[in-house]
């Protein structure tokens, strides 16, 4: 399965976060990419226990296959 890993810094510019989605088109290019992650660190709605706004600043952004391996079933 395929997710799309955007990694965000946070308001006081001190950690990395990120967000991942699941279900995410795997043919978006880099200007829709960096867009959505402006509009979504322009909503400042996610907070830390602190209070600290968590997803503020774009940094990066790919996508991240992962394949399962059964080790017995």
């Amino acid at each position: 399965m395929k997710q799309l890993d955007m990694v965000f810094g946070s308001q006081s510019g001190k950690t990395k976060n990120h967000f991942r989605l699941s279900y995410a088109n795997n043919d978006l290019n880099k200007e829709v990419i960096q867009k959505a992650m402006a509009d979504l660190a322009e909503l400042g709605i996610f907070v830390n226990k602190s209070g600290e706004q968590i997803y503020t600043t774009p940094i990066s952004a790919k996508y991240v296959e992962t394949t399962d391996t059964p080790i017995f079933e």
